[in-house]
Formats: C-alpha cells, structure tokens, sequence
C-alpha cells in the first residue's frame, strides 16, 4: 500500500510533540488520530497495536496522525497523569483538523490512548466516532463515559489481562448507545497473535 508519510513536530501545551502524518493512496475522506499507550510502560507512536490501527484506518481511505505524548522520545515536557496527556491529544486533534478542515474524524486509541480517545471523544468536540483497543477496565473514573452519546467501538482482546471480558462486557452494556463491543481472540493485551485480525477488524469498520 503506498502511502505518504510526515515526520512533524507539533506546537503542544508543554513544547513540541513528535508526530507521524501518513495520508492513504487517494484524496482522504476521514481523518483520524490515534493515541498511543501509556508513557511509563513503554508506550509510544510505534507501538506495534498503535500502528496497525493506524494501517487499517488508513487503507480506509483515512489519513492517520500519530503522536508521542510529553517526555516520550522527542517530544518535550513530562508525564502528567493522564491530564497533560489529554491536552497532548487535543493539540493533535487541533492541528489534524486545521489541516484537513473539510473532513469527518475519527478518534482510536490504544489502552492508556483509549481512555484518553474517550475522555476527548466526550467532551463533545464533534468526533465522528472513537474507536477504544484494550481499553483497561482498572480505570475507576468512568463518569466522561457515562452521559456520552458519541458512537463508541470498543475492541478487545479476549484474554486482555488489564481489561478482562468478563469486566468489559457489563462496563459496555451499562453505557448509552450507540456503542459496539468487538471481541478479538488473541492471546494477552497487546493482541499477540492477532495482530492481522486486529487490523482486519479496524479495516472493517469503514
């Protein structure tokens, strides 16, 4: 799949963030931002499920920006609970839609990036849809979730030891429509062994 890719370097909230622009084949018809896991535990843009959401977006005629959150790589500033991480994110989305003004977006993100996908996703900035891979269910705080009315596609491994289905399912069938619940039979959090069908199932959602 050809494609053109962008290194780029945003203006952030704590100084410049790292980001990846990849753009599909022809003219884009969505736009999408994908948010990567959680910065103490190794998580960046290159993350392998951060990237093969970002190719299945793609090969739907999405272009796809990725960034590094505050202290991660080459993006200044430092870790900040989750809060920080957040205005990263809106900043993203910020410049992604200055650039592309015309199209619809897509918010995704994996784990840590899919609380984060969510709580931006919420605040009602006019996202078309939030797509949540491995959305760990330990996060207590639900209260962005529970009066949200944005479509909702959760995607989850079916043995995710952070975001177990046996929590997953009733935390989804307690929330307002529309929403989704995709199970993907893979063998921990980070998809193992599933990673083609994780892909396939993100290529699928159109």
């Amino acid at each position: 799949m050809a494609r053109r890719i962008e290194s780029l370097f945003l203006d952030g909230p704590a100084g410049r963030l790292e980001a990846l622009l990849e753009e599909p084949d022809d003219a884009p018809r969505e736009a999408a931002l994908v948010c990567h896991p959680h910065p103490q535990h190794g998580g960046t843009m290159h993350n392998k499920v951060v990237y093969r959401i970002a190719r299945g977006l793609r090969s739907t005629g999405a272009v796809v920006l990725r960034f590094n959150y505050r202290g991660v790589n080459l993006s200044e500033g430092e870790y900040d609970r989750g809060e920080g991480e957040l205005e990263d994110a809106r900043a993203a989305l910020a410049y992604l839609r200055g650039r592309y003004p015309g199209l619809p977006f897509t918010l995704a993100g994996f784990s840590f990036g899919s609380r984060v996908a969510l709580r931006l996703g919420c605040e009602g900035v006019g996202a078309r849809r939030v797509i949540a891979v491995g959305f760990p269910s330990h996060y207590k705080d639900r209260s962005a979730l529970e009066e949200c009315t944005v479509p909702r596609i959760f995607v989850q491994s079916t043995r995710d030891q952070y975001g177990p289905v046996s929590e997953l399912e009733p935390l989804v069938a307690s929330l307002p429509e529309p929403k989704k619940l995709i199970l993907v039979d893979a063998q921990d959090h980070f998809f193992a062994g599933a990673l083609d069908e994780l892909e396939r199932e993100i290529a699928g959602l159109g």
